[in-house]
C-alpha cells in the first residue's frame, strides 16, 4: 500500500463519518426513523478505514505523479462504496449496483439518479444524496492541488507564485480551499433562505450548487423556484461553481493585486457576457428570458438544471456550453474554457504566421503576462483528443445497449462532463434504474473518467505501456 499515498484519503473518510453522524442526529431530531440504521453502516466503516489508513507507514520520499494519480483514482473507487451503504441498507430495496450508481453519480457531481419519484424518499436520504455531492466537490478541489504537478505553469500561476508545491504549500492551499468551500456553502444557503426558499430545500441546493452537482430535493426545480426573483438569484448563485473558488478570496484578501491571479476569471467574465448577450439577442423568442438564462448558466457551470421543456431546439448549443466548461480551479467539469481559448489562439497564430511570415505573433494570454508554450498546447490538444475518443467509445457502448443514437450521444456528453440529464438537453426521461447492468457499469466508469483530469490517463498509459 506504500505505492498509494493513502493518508491523503484519511480526511475524506473522516468527513464521511461526520456527515453520517449528522444524518443520524438529523433523523433523530425530526423523527425520521425509516432509514436511521442505514447511516450507521457508513459511519463505522468510514471511521475504521480512516484509522487503518492512518496506521499505514509510508515511505519517506516524495511521491511520483503516477502514485498521486492512482491515489486519487483509488479514492473515486473506495469512497463511493462507503457512501452507497445507506442506499443499499435503506427501506427502498435497492440493489448494490443501483446504490453504487447513485453514490458515484453524486460523488462525481453528475446527478443521474435511479429514484423516479423523490416524494417517496424520506428527507434523511435526500439530505444524504446532497452530502455526497458536497464531499465529492471538495474531493475534486483537493485532487487538483494534489495533482498540481501535471498541470501547466500558467494555470499554477493563477493559484500561487510557487511553481511547485512542497508539503507545507499543499497543506496551506487545502486548508484555504476547505474554508472557502464551507464558507461559500453557508453563504449560498443563507441567500436561498432570504429569497423565501424552504430551509430544507435551501440546504440541499446549497450543497448542490457549490459542488456543481445535479441532485435536487424535489422532482422538479419549478416546484422550488416559483417566481422570477428566485430564478434570477438562483442563476447567479450557480456562477459560484463557474468561476474559480479563489476568485472572491483574491478580490478581498490579496494584498498585491497580481493580475496573473485573476486572468482566468477575467476571461470567463467576458465569455459569460458575450454568451448571455448572444442568447438575449438571438434566442430570446419569448418574454421569459429568465428561463433561458438559468439554462445557460447551469450549462456553463456543468450543473444542468432547467425549468421548462420548450428549449429542446437549443439543446445542441447548451451541450456545446457544457463541453466548454468553466474555471480550472472550480467544481465544474468540461474541457475548460481557457484551454480551448489558448488552443484556438495558438492555431490562429500558426495560420497567420504562414500567411504573413515577416510578422511576429505572441502566444500570450490576454489580461496577463503569461505566455503558453508548445508543450502546453500539446496537452490541450491531447485533452480534446482523449475526450473525442471517450465520447466515441461511450456513445458506441450506449448504442449497442439498444439506446437511440441521439440519446446515446447526448448522454455520453453529459456523462463525461458530469452534467445532469435535464429536459433542456432532451434526455430527461431516461430511466436509469431500468438500464442494463453493463450500461450502468459503463456510465459509472466514464463518470469517474470525466472527473479525473484526462491528461492523467496518458500518464497511466505511459506507465503501463511504455518503459522509461
Amino acid at each position: 500500500m506504500s505505492l498509494f499515498r493513502v493518508k491523503y484519503l484519511i480526511f475524506f473518510f473522516i468527513l464521511v463519518s461526520v456527515f453520517s453522524f449528522f444524518n443520524i442526529i438529523y433523523s433523530y431530531y425530526f423523527n425520521l426513523y425509516l432509514n436511521l440504521k442505514a447511516y450507521y453502516f457508513s459511519l463505522f466503516p468510514s471511521l475504521i478505514i480512516g484509522l487503518l489508513f492512518y496506521k499505514i507507514k509510508e515511505v519517506d520520499r516524495k511521491p511520483s505523479i503516477f502514485e498521486k494519480i492512482l491515489t486519487v483514482f483509488l479514492g473515486y473507487l473506495l469512497i463511493p462504496v462507503i457512501l452507497s451503504l445507506p442506499f443499499y441498507f435503506s427501506i427502498y430495496n435497492l440493489t448494490f449496483l443501483n446504490s453504487i450508481f447513485e453514490s458515484v453519480s453524486g460523488f462525481t457531481s453528475t446527478g443521474f439518479t435511479i429514484f423516479d419519484n423523490l416524494k417517496h424518499v424520506d428527507q434523511g436520504l435526500i439530505l444524504w444524496r446532497s452530502s455526497i455531492q458536497w464531499i465529492g466537490g471538495l474531493y475534486l478541489l483537493f485532487s487538483i492541488i494534489f495533482l498540481i504537478d501535471i498541470f501547466d505553469d500558467s494555470l499554477k500561476k493563477s493559484l500561487t507564485n510557487f511553481l511547485s508545491f512542497n508539503s507545507s504549500e499543499v497543506l496551506k492551499q487545502t486548508i484555504k480551499i476547505f474554508l472557502l468551500y464551507s464558507s461559500l456553502s453557508i453563504i449560498i444557503f443563507l441567500i436561498l433562505n432570504i429569497i423565501d426558499i424552504r430551509v430544507f430545500n435551501s440546504l440541499n441546493l446549497a450543497m448542490t450548487i457549490i459542488s456543481s452537482g445535479g441532485f435536487l430535493p424535489r422532482n422538479e426545480l419549478s416546484s422550488i423556484l416559483i417566481n422570477n426573483t428566485q430564478i434570477i438569484i438562483f442563476s447567479f448563485l450557480m456562477l459560484v461553481s463557474f468561476f474559480s473558488i479563489f476568485f472572491i478570496y483574491n478580490l478581498i484578501f490579496l494584498r498585491n493585486k497580481n493580475l496573473n491571479f485573476f486572468y482566468e476569471d477575467i476571461h470567463l467574465f467576458f465569455y459569460l457576457i458575450v454568451t448571455v448577450s448572444i442568447f438575449f439577442i438571438f434566442f430570446s423568442f419569448d418574454n421569459n428570458f429568465t428561463y433561458s438564462f438559468l439554462s445557460l448558466v447551469s450549462s456553463i457551470s456543468n450543473i444542468g438544471f432547467s425549468l421548462e421543456n420548450g428549449q429542446e431546439n437549443l439543446s445542441f448549443i447548451y451541450l456545446i456550453l457544457v463541453i466548454i466548461g468553466g474555471s480550472f480551479f472550480s467544481t465544474s467539469s468540461g474541457l475548460r474554457f481557457l484551454k480551448i481559448y489558448s488552443l484556438t489562439k495558438y492555431s490562429l497564430n500558426q495560420i497567420l504566421s504562414f500567411s504573413k511570415p515577416k510578422n511576429i505573433f505572441m502566444n500570450r494570454l490576454a489580461f496577463s503576462r503569461i505566455n503558453f508554450d508548445f508543450k502546453e498546447i500539446n496537452k490541450y490538444f491531447l485533452t480534446i483528443v482523449i475526450f473525442i475518443i471517450s465520447l466515441f467509445i461511450l456513445t458506441s457502448l450506449l448504442t449497442f445497449s439498444s439506446m437511440d443514437f441521439e440519446y446515446s450521444f447526448k448522454l455520453a456528453i453529459l456523462t463525461l462532463m458530469n452534467t445532469v440529464n435535464s429536459s433542456v438537453y432532451g434526455v430527461s426521461e431516461i430511466d436509469f434504474k431500468s438500464l442494463h447492468f453493463l450500461t450502468k457499469y459503463f456510465l459509472i466508469f466514464f463518470m469517474i473518467i470525466g472527473r479525473i483530469e484526462v491528461i492523467s490517463l496518458l500518464i497511466i498509459a505511459k506507465k503501463f505501456l511504455f518503459k522509461y
